[in-house]
């Protein structure tokens, strides 16, 4: 994935859904929706080549879902904005690291002062 292409560029793919976190934290967990859960369907992008479909579907297969959709979600602030700006790094994050291509290591000779 080129540096250029960042998640700015999947603002208009991303399906948002916001709902109530789990877990302590009394009143404000109980009545306000913080958790947010941020989906990317990834066999209809118009934005990932054929190839980067293929490398992702590969690489992040268990956050991806039988409708092709990869799956974050954030829950772990106390406001939606701040799950949802967490949410969409994240997702950031997992797209590039699986879209990295990881040199081949070379083979040395070993000298034969070490042998």
């Amino acid at each position: 994935m080129p540096d250029k292409k960042q998640i700015k560029d999947f603002k208009d793919e991303l399906i948002i859904s916001a709902s109530r976190s789990s877990g302590p934290g009394g009143q404000n967990v109980n009545k306000v929706n913080t958790k947010v859960e941020v989906r990317l369907n990834i066999t209809d992008s118009n934005l990932l080549s054929d190839e980067e479909k293929v490398l992702l579907f590969e690489k992040l297969a268990n956050k991806i879902n039988k409708l092709g959709e990869l799956i974050v979600v954030a829950q772990s602030e106390r406001t939606q904005l701040q799950n949802k700006e967490k949410a969409i790094e994240k997702l950031n994050l997992l797209i590039v690291n699986a879209l990295k291509v990881e040199k081949k290591r070379k083979k040395l000779k070993i000298p034969r002062s070490v042998k």
